[in-house]
């Protein structure tokens, strides 16, 4: 046989293996994307489920407070865990990039939740005497605030140590009406992010230490720690 179609036939052969190696490797990369991408899909939606069912509990949970005498409630009862956790899985849905409008309804309806729990727990407080103390938090995640992601880090700190400590997060740009009517009661700037603490505004990135020297009441209120020591007890 001719050694040129020979060479020209081995030629074709290892361009055929080649082909057939990379059609391989790219099916089996797009079997795995896909593989991941419907995982990461259904987690979502397991975790809006999550997040709604933990709406409409902490929703009731308001309704029960509300309708006890003063004898019946303790500051222990105000702390706000699943507040917390809800804030928590919702940022967990905007890092995964899912369905961007049933996360706009989840944190809509989120941010409803904290203002009726904002509202619910200054009425408790002048109605029983308590003093849980408060932080409003204003962020926004378009990209125009760098120090927004480093202020939610120490005041998420702060929630762990003082379990009793309500800090409110809400998105500055979310367009609900009860949202943009608190914005502007409190008259806060687009000046991200802001932290609206015993009734004044502070703007800008606040370290641990300085929102220390703003609520002095923070030592006044359980840590994490004694906390769990007397549910222990």
């Amino acid at each position: 046989m001719d050694p040129v179609v020979n060479t020209r036939t081995a030629r074709w052969s290892s361009y055929l293996v080649a082909f057939l190696i990379t059609a391989l490797i790219f099916a089996t990369a797009l079997y795995v994307s896909n593989y991941f991408n419907e995982q990461r899909v259904a987690d979502i939606q397991a975790t809006e489920n999550d997040v709604s069912a933990q709406i409409l509990s902490t929703e009731t949970q308001f309704d029960l407070l509300q309708e006890h005498p003063c004898s019946d409630v303790s500051e222990t009862d105000l702390a706000p865990s699943e507040m917390t956790s809800l804030g928590s899985e919702l940022d967990y849905l905007e890092a995964q990039g899912g369905n961007q409008a049933e996360i706009a309804r989840l944190k809509s309806t989120y941010s409803l939740l904290e203002i009726k729990d904002y509202l619910a727990m200054r009425q408790l407080a002048t109605k029983c005497s308590l003093k849980p103390v408060f932080i409003l938090y204003f962020y926004s995640n378009k990209g125009d605030c760098p120090q927004c992601e480093a202020q939610g880090d120490v005041l998420t700190a702060f929630s762990q140590e003082y379990p009793m400590l309500r800090v409110y997060s809400f998105d500055y740009n979310l367009q609900v009406g009860a949202l943009q009517t608190l914005i502007s009661i409190d008259h806060v700037d687009n000046n991200l992010p802001a932290l609206v603490i015993n009734g004044k505004t502070y703007y800008g990135f606040q370290s641990m230490q300085a929102i220390q020297k703003i609520l002095p009441q923070l030592k006044t209120l359980q840590t994490a720690s004694s906390t769990a020591s007397s549910t222990a007890k």
